[in-house]
């Protein structure tokens, strides 16, 4: 059992050395993109659901 944690250690930091990291440049731009697709489908979903609303309420009325 033992062996079996050391192997995986050892693979895991091998392969660890292979992983390619983003720049800060990369990583603040990635941030941005995010945050921004983030708010655009949060206002898109927000108009969906006033939408929606108003439509459900003239249907019931």
């Amino acid at each position: 059992m033992l062996d079996r944690v050391k192997n995986y250690l050892v693979e895991t930091k091998i392969e660890m050395k292979k992983v390619t990291w983003p720049t800060k440049s990369e990583l603040k731009d990635a941030t941005r993109v995010v945050i921004l697709a983030t708010f655009l489908l949060t206002v898109f979903i927000g108009i969906i659901d006033q939408i929606l609303s108003g439509i459900i309420k003239l249907v019931f009325r």
